[in-house]
């Protein structure tokens, strides 16, 4: 039976990503870690706290599991990366080299979380292509598109099977957001199904490319199962499943709860952020390696998330309807 250690599992892709391998792999094979102890009470089963800047404690914990996969996603989001880059280069490259280094050691694989961030203003924005030049202008999107390297390094010099993604926006109920650019398409359902209004701190024609948490929990999973021998490329795939602007989603919503409505205050921060994004891109590639196909539309994706906020009473009534803010 094969086993995964996922490290910042208590994030928001690391949240349904330990549920869906503990279903398939069985619950003591799925070592969750993260840097927060008080994860253990969300995830249950198999829990370590785990500092992925601390390359000691990350080889202990890869050698005493010792996991098929690693599955990486420890890092700093693009707004709170914005705030603190120089914790943002510590914790997204120096963790990544220690999860490289243990799983080198270890003779495990390793997943890399990377992001459409890692492309940049300087390329055309629409269905940008797999091999596309890498000049982002967010301390994120730099070490995502370093940590691609990197990742390309250890398995060209040292064999390590690295594979990664690129995620685009990403969409759950489950997990809070993390202080990323596309926390607003996770907080105006939120604020939907809570209040009836939100406050958006993007232009309402602002496209960039969203998905579905269970389309992008299942796509790490099947790249990680792929045969080795039809990926040309590793780190990272281009994956995608909907474009839409907040003009868009706010109308969608809408059709579940038609007196919801949409307000725009424009955060300066996370408009830039944005605007540097590609607003498509083009995932033919993962098609064509792997199989990828994504399950979910924005109507089907709108649907459940309006479905199941409502069946737990809107959990987060207390999240704030955020004011956008420009760090000091």
């Amino acid at each position: 039976m094969k086993r995964a250690l996922v490290i910042g599992a208590g994030g928001q892709v690391g949240t349904e990503l330990v549920v869906a391998l503990r279903a398939r792999y069985g619950q003591e094979n799925v070592l969750a870690t993260d840097l927060r102890p008080d994860a253990a009470a969300t995830l249950g089963g198999p829990f370590e706290p785990l500092d992925c800047t601390d390359g000691e404690a990350v080889l202990a914990a890869v050698r005493r599991f010792r996991p098929h996969t690693v599955f990486h996603l420890a890092a700093l989001l693009s707004v709170t990366g914005e705030e603190r880059p120089r914790l943002a280069y510590r914790v997204n490259l120096g963790g990544l080299l220690n999860v490289l280094e243990a799983a080198r050691a270890e003779d495990s694989a390793v997943f890399f979380a990377s992001t459409i961030a890692s492309f940049g203003p300087s390329i055309p924005l629409d269905l940008v292509p797999q091999d596309a030049a890498q000049r982002p202008t967010t301390m994120y999107g730099i070490t995502k598109a370093a940590g691609e390297m990197i990742c390309d390094y250890y398995h060209l010099r040292y064999r390590v099977d690295t594979r990664g993604l690129r995620f685009p926006g990403l969409i759950s109920h489950v997990a809070e957001p993390g202080g990323g650019t596309t926390d607003y398409a996770v907080e105006v359902f939120q604020a939907a199904v809570a209040r009836g209004a939100y406050t958006c701190p993007l232009r309402a024609d602002t496209q960039l490319d969203m998905m579905y948490m269970p389309d992008a929990v299942r796509a790490a999973i099947e790249l990680m199962q792929a045969d080795p021998s039809r990926l040309t490329h590793r780190n990272a795939c281009n994956i995608a499943a909907m474009q839409f602007t907040p003009r868009m989603l706010a109308a969608e919503i809408a059709r579940h709860l038609p007196h919801f409505r949409m307000e725009y205050r424009v955060d300066p921060l996370r408009q830039a952020i944005a605007d540097s994004w590609p607003r498509r891109i083009d995932d033919s590639v993962a098609r064509e390696e792997w199989g990828w196909r994504p399950e979910y539309d924005i109507a089907a994706m709108t649907a459940e998330m309006v479905a199941h906020l409502r069946q737990r009473g809107s959990a987060s009534p207390g999240i704030p309807n955020r004011r956008p803010t420009v760090p000091r």
